[in-house]
């Protein structure tokens, strides 16, 4: 039978020479084919290959679908790594934006979520973790108040990635963390569009049927087999809270998965700092005071500390900008009040100790040497 390199599995006997570009075969007929001689096709590009109906152990070959999705995903993201590698960030992040854009209008046109599109979009750009680090504290500035609810998406993705590898998952798993954020709203596809689309503020009737989309999202990912239960969990649970305050199911504590925890942390931020079409950006710096202000009651403390100090990690000399318009630099950051450290100012080189002056913040970082550790 003659397949697809995408479709083999390791016990697939050749049944012919598979021909390079020379007189000798890449891989001669008879041979027993493992995970490598599997690579080694991809690699070439082999279109079709001629394999026994039968394993080398004489049982049926029956390949499976989530082994065969997988490799072509493999694939399809190795492909794509190579051709947005040499883009820089901001333009890779503006891609994905239009391109989720495109894939929430055909959702909400009746079309199924395509896992390996997903997939194809958004793990590339999570990939470039050590770009993510240095563009963290200015992702804001990417969106804008008409589409604000497709920049949200890609950033929630791009932020709860960088808090999973912040807590010290593995990549496989915060990469898991990441496609939770780019799922967890899929479900407004469901709500009527004139709501997602809304200049001004929600009614009640609107905000209940907005809350729905947790369960939506659920429902539309719960039968994708190629996506984990953990990352299913967290697209339902992400506007749960510690106190039991959330929706849809009004879950607490440690009843709310760690990567619906994550995800929350990092809808709300992301949320408060943007422009959108019926509210005003906050400061991050604010927010983030916000945010360790709710971990006392909606937020994970954890998650919030871990986050707060991986936003707030900046070297002594970073410029920054503050709330009553004056410009200095950080020259000493206390671990345990991360969003107010003492600022040598530019025009009169007095310090300023933030923790002195509660209604002045830092506005945004101006410049910043910081690097992924």
């Amino acid at each position: 039978m003659q397949v697809s390199p995408l479709h083999l599995i390791p016990g697939c006997v050749l049944m012919k020479d598979v021909e390079g570009k020379t007189s000798r075969p890449i891989i001669p007929k008879q041979t027993v084919l493992t995970e490598q001689h599997i690579v080694v096709l991809q690699k070439f590009l082999v279109k079709t290959v001629h394999v026994s109906p039968k394993l080398a152990d004489g049982s049926e070959y029956q390949p499976k679908e989530e082994e065969m999705q997988q490799r072509k995903s493999d694939l399809l993201e190795t492909n794509l790594r190579e051709e947005t590698s040499s883009l820089p960030f901001a333009a890779h992040y503006q891609l994905a934006v239009k391109q989720y854009k495109a894939l929430f209008v055909s959702w909400q046109n009746g079309s199924a979520i395509d896992i390996t599109q997903v997939r194809k979009l958004i793990i590339p750009l999570l990939g470039r973790m050590k770009d993510i680090s240095q563009a963290i504290y200015t992702i804001h500035h990417y969106a804008t108040r008409e589409d604000y609810f497709f920049h949200h998406n890609v950033a929630v993705a791009i932020l709860s990635a960088y808090l999973g590898y912040k807590t010290g998952y593995a990549k496989g798993e915060w990469l898991q963390v990441g496609l939770a954020g780019f799922l967890s709203d899929c479900g407004m596809a469901r709500i009527d569009p004139a709501i997602v689309k809304k200049h001004h503020f929600l009614t009640t009737e609107d905000l209940l049927e907005v809350k729905k989309h947790p369960t939506y999202s659920y429902r539309i990912t719960e039968k994708l087999p190629t996506i984990k239960q953990a990352v299913k969990q967290a697209v339902l649970q992400h506007h749960e809270r510690m106190d039991g305050s959330g929706y849809p199911l009004g879950l607490s504590k440690g009843k709310i998965h760690r990567y619906a925890r994550i995800v929350a942390v990092c809808d709300m931020y992301h949320a408060m700092i943007c422009d959108r079409l019926y509210k005003e950006k906050q400061s991050p710096f604010k927010v983030m005071e916000k945010l360790r202000q709710e971990q006392f009651s909606k937020l994970d403390p954890d998650v919030v500390h871990t986050f707060v100090q991986g936003i707030t990690n900046f070297p002594v000399g970073t410029k920054v900008k503050l709330s009553n318009a004056m410009i200095g630099e950080i020259v000493f950051t206390d671990a345990n009040k991360p969003t107010r450290p003492m600022i040598r100012l530019q025009d009169n080189d007095d310090i300023m100790a933030l923790q002195n002056h509660p209604t002045v913040y830092i506005e945004e970082i101006l410049e910043s040497s910081s690097s992924i550790d």
